[in-house]
């Protein structure tokens, strides 16, 4: 039995059962679900959310396990990742040595600490200069070849 077919049989049992999992929460019905929800039973809606989870552990799974194969079985595609990790790791170290965390008070009443907050800030800095550098990229490439034309 091929690999394909595996794949095939596995996706057609987990649709089988979340088909199943999905009539039974369409039959019990909306205002029954949320009485036993407020009551801290989740019995009928968990198992679809299991299965929902379980597929996704295995889509990622597969998806980083083909990827590092592919990665490690070509030299050139390799030195590429690693000088785009590390200028990707360049890029977050000079957003968390420009950040600064002061403790903040949340609105339900918890405390953010210092770190906490300087990470998140760090967080917010590398989505802007990640944005920064995507739209130079884009513009350099439409100049280049406006000029090469």
């Amino acid at each position: 039995m091929n690999f394909q077919k595996i794949v095939k049989i596995v996706a057609g049992i987990f649709g089988v059962l979340g088909v199943v999992f999905l009539l039974r929460i369409m039959s019990t019905g909306d205002e029954e679900i949320k009485m036993a929800a407020s009551m801290g039973d989740y019995g009928t809606v968990s198992p679809l959310i299991s299965i929902a989870q379980i597929i996704l552990i295995i889509a990622v799974g597969a998806t980083v396990i083909f990827s590092l194969i592919t990665l490690f079985g070509d030299k050139e595609k390799l030195k590429k990742a690693v000088i785009s990790v590390g200028f990707l790791l360049v890029v977050v170290g000079l957003a968390f040595a420009l950040s600064s965390g002061e403790e903040t008070a949340l609105k339900d009443g918890e405390v953010l600490s210092a770190s906490g907050a300087r990470w998140v800030e760090t967080g917010i800095r590398v989505f802007y200069y990640l944005a920064a550098i995507a739209v130079a990229a884009m513009a350099y490439a439409g100049v280049k070849r406006l000029i090469n034309r």
